[in-house]
């Protein structure tokens, strides 16, 4: 599989900019998230549904998972840094958060 090259500087921002919360690092290499959930559960249950993405993509975030947290990390090592599949990985990763933290009543 041909691997994505590296996003220029405006696309790094314009990524950046589409995920309010994400931190990206201060040589723009990688980008992050610490997501916060009710309880282990919960944490595990993201986590799960994470690695699920992970696994289809073919590209593994770094993770360090608490009782009521996990930590997101995404690069491509093989680029140097930032690609397109880190965006789409990124942007699934925020929108499996936002259904994991949403009240259940809201939920479908």
């Amino acid at each position: 599989m041909t691997r994505p090259s590296r996003l220029d500087a405006a696309s790094v921002q314009a990524l950046v900019a589409s995920v309010p919360g994400w931190a990206l690092a201060a040589d723009e290499k990688s980008i992050s998230r610490r997501f916060k959930f009710a309880d282990f559960e919960a944490t595990m249950s993201y986590v799960n549904s994470l690695a699920a993405v992970a696994q289809r993509c073919d590209h593994h975030p770094d993770l360090k998972v608490g009782y009521n947290y996990c930590e997101v990390l995404f690069t491509t090592h093989d680029a140097d840094g930032l690609t397109e599949l880190d965006a789409l990985c990124v942007r699934d990763a925020q929108q499996l958060a936002d259904v994991a933290v949403a009240p259940s009543h809201n939920r479908k």
